[in-house]
């Protein structure tokens, strides 16, 4: 039984640091003019300090539910923050009436249907769920 709970601990281990070193992309529909996007970009967006992408038009954030591995490690490369520090800077921004927290998808199949569908969407995805769809800005 204890050598079962070892085995189990280290894949537990094992899944966890796979999900920590995954390659993040954020994307936006083909439409969008940009071509890329820095860090900073992203994370003035992703922190409502933006509402717009650098070319002048309105952005609609699309985010990943907080269970997926994918948030959390978004928030630590795209702005230096933990996914629950961006989540409390929403939830102030909300409260005093200055900014809307990104949409929150289930998926990045979700994520890459929505932003794939409105030109004006950004959003973040596991680099494997990329395809032609999208466009790819950022990697992380």
């Amino acid at each position: 039984m204890r050598s079962l709970k070892s085995i189990l601990s280290v894949c537990a281990l094992t899944l966890a640091a796979a999900g920590a070193n995954a390659e993040v992309v954020v994307i936006v529909n083909p439409k969008n003019p940009a071509a890329s996007l820095s860090a900073e970009q992203v994370a003035a967006l992703y922190l409502g300090n933006s509402s717009t992408f650098p070319e002048g038009g309105a952005a609609t954030l699309a985010d990943q539910s907080e269970s997926a591995a994918v948030r959390g490690t978004f928030y630590e490369k795209a702005t230096g923050r933990s996914a629950a520090q961006a989540k409390a800077t929403w939830a102030r921004l909300t409260f005093t009436g200055k900014g809307t927290p990104p949409k929150e998808l289930k998926s990045d199949a979700d994520v890459k249907a929505f932003v794939a569908s409105d030109p004006k969407a950004i959003g973040y995805v596991d680099s494997s769920a990329v395809d032609g769809s999208v466009k790819a800005v950022l990697k992380l």
